[in-house]
This record gives structure tokens, C-alpha cells and sequence, in this order.
């Protein structure tokens, strides 16, 4: 059983319906749909942080559709590789639970800073837990899990090694440098090639695998097409003319470009 800690003062917590609480009186309610806000005050960035309720839903509604099936199929071909016994999974940036549904252990947890996000995953999947958390605090004793997912999310190598057991993986998943030209193409004027660092050197990890995916995919309707940017960090930094570009696109053949890395948790 995976022992959750209170995230103002670190005492175990006790889980249980209505509320989880430690020794120390700090409560936090169970919601209708069985996920636990455990994201403090100190530590969001804003009033109602991460994914909207419109950018979940276009999420959700892209990854249904299938267009990213092969993502998850490399994830779940690499998990059982790497981990083939694993018990316990945490996914640190789980969004709206795709991803982490498709694996199978014991003990499945997904964090999410989204309390939306977190919301949708725990309609979606009932037999794993979720909770409104942030990756850089994890609620979570040292040395809880046997694997880590980051899904096209925020890497806290600290946070991730000491919640890891020894000889355990981090699977981190980057979006490549040509990752989703064509709708980049749409939405900027011009598209900059930066550098990216695809296989970053991780304190407390050794890098045991990687491996590029590239596929085509072809998007129909313009729903569809407003669903991929808003599922995307562009939605946040898209100007107004580009959406008005992206508004008028009724149609789109794009390439998903995704990185994989494998890392062992070392001491």
C-alpha cells in the first residue's frame, strides 16, 4: 500500500472516506468522484493552476479519437520491458488519466496540478487514485514506487528519486524538435528551431534506454484541429492571429515527433 503524506506538515496520511487527514488534524475531503486535492495554497502559482476545463476536454476528446495511440502503445511496450514487475505506477503530470489507464499494476496514482485535469481522470479510471498535486512536493514517502511516468511534463529529478525504490525506472517522455511542424507552421509567423537537450543527464539516474517515435496523422474536421492546439503549450502563447490562421485551417496533416527516455533510479 502506497503511504501518502500530508503536504503541510509531512505526516502520514490516513485514506479514508470523507476526508483523509493526519495526525495532526490537517484534513483534505474526498471528492464525489473519488480523487483528493492535496495541492496547498503555497504552493500553486495561481488562483486555479495548470489545464483549463477547455483544454482538458480537448485533450481528452483528441486522445479518444486514437491519434495518439502509438504513444501509448511504445509507453506500455517500454513499461513492461523495463519494469515487466512492476506493482506500483506514479504518472507526475497525468492530465486526464489516458495515458496511466492504459497500464496495468496494483497500485496506479496520478498527479496532476489541474484540479480539472485530475477531475476527468478520476471519471475516466476508477481503479487507480488521483490526486491535485504538484510534481516539485510529492505526496508520497520515500521509495514508494517502482515506476515514473512524465508524460510531456515537468521533470523534478529530486522529487522523482526519492519517491522511486532503488532499482526502479523514470520513463520520460519529451516532445521532439520537429514535433507538430505543421500546426506550428499555422499558428506563427515564423517557427524557431531551438535546441532541445532530448536526453538530459538526470542527478540520481542513469540513462538505460531511448528511442524516437515519428508518425504521420491526418485531422478532418476544424473541431479536431482546435482540440490538438489546445491540448498543446501553444494554446498558452498563441497570438491573435494565430488564432485566426488556426480558426480558418478546416484541415490538417501534421507529424508527431516523441522522445522516450528510459532512466535507472540509482542511489
Amino acid at each position: 500500500m502506497i503511504q501518502t503524506i500530508c503536504p503541510v506538515c509531512g505526516k502520514p496520511l490516513t485514506m479514508e472516506k470523507p476526508a483523509w487527514h493526519c495526525e495532526n488534524r490537517h484534513s483534505f475531503d474526498v471528492a464525489r468522484q473519488g480523487y483528493v486535492n492535496l495541492l496547498t495554497v503555497t504552493q500553486k502559482h495561481s488562483l486555479h493552476p495548470g489545464d483549463s476545463q477547455k483544454m482538458v476536454a480537448a485533450r481528452k476528446a483528441f486522445l479518444d479519437a486514437g491519434y495518439y495511440g502509438p504513444i501509448a502503445q511504445t509507453l506500455c511496450v517500454l513499461v513492461q520491458q523495463f519494469a515487466p514487475d512492476a506493482r506500483s505506477i506514479l504518472d507526475a503530470g497525468c492530465g486526464e488519466g489516458y495515458y496511466l489507464s492504459q497500464l496495468d499494476a496494483p497500485e496506479r496514482w496520478g498527479i496532476d496540478i489541474s484540479k480539472e485535469a485530475v477531475r476527468y481522470a478520476a471519471v475516466r479510471e476508477k481503479n487507480a487514485r488521483w490526486l491535485t498535486a504538484t510534481a516539485a512536493h510529492l505526496p508520497f514517502a520515500d521509495g514508494s514506487f517502482d515506476c515514473l511516468l512524465s508524460m510531456f511534463a515537468l521533470t523534478a529529478e529530486v522529487e522523482f528519486a526519492r519517491v522511486l525504490k532503488e532499482n526502479s525506472i523514470f520513463l520520460q517522455v519529451l516532445a521532439g524538435e520537429k514535433h507538430l511542424s505543421a500546426l506550428k507552421s499555422v499558428i506563427y509567423p515564423t517557427v524557431l528551431e531551438r535546441e532541445k537537450d532530448l536526453h538530459p543527464r538526470l542527478d540520481g539516474f542513469r540513462l538505460l534506454h531511448e528511442e524516437t517515435l515519428r508518425f504521420d496523422f491526418s485531422l478532418e474536421d476544424h473541431a479536431m484541429v482546435q482540440n490538438l492546439l489546445y491540448m498543446t503549450p501553444h494554446a498558452w502563447r498563441i497570438s491573435r492571429e494565430g488564432a485566426l490562421a488556426l480558426e480558418q485551417t478546416a484541415r490538417l496533416s501534421d507529424t508527431a515527433e516523441v522522445v522516450f527516455n528510459v532512466y535507472g533510479r540509482q542511489k
